[in-house]
């Protein structure tokens, strides 16, 4: 959804926190393959990233994805978190109580929303989605993850097949946009204000989750079943990926090439590589109620 109205309330959020153990042994993108040593499930079967093929996917009667308290205002002011990783923003609930909450698509159940994370690039060009479609890569990709509300937390939710669902939305850099999405804009331009690792700012504007969704149209989805993209890689995940891309300006995505890891280096290229299909089922949804 695309809004035209300047944004008036406040947001507070007290803390932010990461899906992953704090815990757990370091990592870092300079080479996936060794993650394996630290978290075995990242060399299983049902790994995430893919490659979205139009043409190997299955057209399915799968009902559209529902969406609830998706435009209500969320309650506190939102915290941007630069984690060392990506920049990574939790969600409480609504103004009136509730969580926004996803159902249809490929699920079975009731998935709330938790958290909010992006994957970019790097400058001069280089392309940052974690999925790709027909090949092709965007220039960024947003995740909003959403626990099943069977299970009492995010960490009891990874254990479970069917404990997570994560809807992926495609960005890429138009010199000339003809869409504003003034949510979106300003979670980026708070960027500037978290370069360095393990700090954070609050976005003292009311948002809602429409607005991490922006016009994208949510008739149209690949869905699959795979895995969190990063340590500890649980095979938890039901993935709804949206192939239109919302398109934002160059200045706003350059913000995320200011970001800097936790040994001070740039936050460049914090996306997955493709992991294997290995016979898992891709289908694809287009437009209808």
């Amino acid at each position: 959804m695309v809004l035209k109205k300047p944004l008036f309330f406040l947001l507070h959020l007290l803390a932010a926190r990461q899906i992953a153990d704090q815990s757990a042994p370091e990592w870092d993108y300079r080479d996936t393959n060794r993650w394996i040593a630290d978290y075995p499930t990242c060399g299983g079967a049902q790994q995430s990233p893919i490659n979205l093929d139009h043409y190997n996917s299955v057209g399915s009667l799968k009902p559209a994805l529902k969406f609830r308290n998706y435009a209500q205002p969320l309650a506190g002011r939102l915290t941007l978190v630069n984690n060392g990783h990506t920049a990574d923003i939790m969600l409480p609930e609504t103004i009136r109580g509730p969580r926004p909450t996803i159902t249809g698509g490929l699920l079975n159940g009731i998935y709330e929303a938790q958290s909010v994370h992006f994957h970019w690039g790097s400058p001069g060009g280089g392309r940052g989605s974690e999925h790709t479609v027909n090949g092709y890569r965007y220039d960024v990709e947003v995740h909003i993850v959403h626990k099943n509300m069977i299970y009492g937390n995010v960490q009891e939710a990874m254990q479970r097949p069917d404990g997570l669902a994560v809807l992926a939305i495609m960005i890429n850099i138009a010199d000339f946009p003809q869409s504003f999405y003034p949510g979106l804009n300003r979670v980026f331009n708070t960027l500037p204000r978290v370069r360095a690792a393990e700090t954070n700012a609050t976005i003292n504007s009311q948002l809602s989750l429409n607005h991490f969704l922006g016009d994208v149209d949510t008739r149209n989805f690949f869905a699959y079943r795979g895995s969190l993209t990063t340590p500890p890689c649980s095979e938890a995940v039901t993935w709804h990926v949206f192939p239109r891309p919302l398109l934002v300006s160059r200045d706003l995505i350059a913000n995320f090439f200011e970001l800097r890891q936790k040994n001070g280096a740039s936050l460049w290229n914090n996306f997955r590589p493709l992991q294997a299909l290995n016979r898992r089922v891709v289908y694809r949804r287009k437009g209808g109620n």
